[in-house]
């Protein structure tokens, strides 16, 4: 029984660590137009849990991403940027979030 309490003990601490291991991503946001767009992409991503830093380089539209591998992958960061109205890499804008960002984060001539 010992033995049993230690393997599992060991195997709860080896999960753990591994939730720990942290990643880096650039993701291209085409559709991001302005400061406001920055702040709002950098604001949301910042509280999806596993993400550990978000920079948004608004000239070169990309967003610089370290997030826990373990807690969060790189498709559910895409999609919480897509819910925000902004494409991310190749998962487009949710179209109700894009509809209601203001008129300077829209893309000229439409989305």
């Amino acid at each position: 029984m010992k033995n049993a309490l230690i393997i599992v003990a060991l195997l709860v601490f080896a999960i753990g660590c591994d939730s720990g291991k942290t990643a880096k991503a650039d993701i291209q946001l085409a559709s991001m137009q302005c400061g406001m767009c920055k702040s709002t992409i950098e604001n949301g991503i910042s509280v999806v849990e596993g993400v550990v830093k978000v920079e948004v380089d608004v000239e070169k539209k990309v967003g610089h991403v370290t997030y826990k591998a373990g807690v969060v992958d790189l498709a559910a960061i895409e999609k919480a940027i897509s819910a925000l109205g902004y494409d991310a890499n190749n998962t487009k804008a949710d179209p109700e979030a894009y509809k209601d960002l203001s008129d300077c984060c829209k893309v000229p001539g439409g989305h």
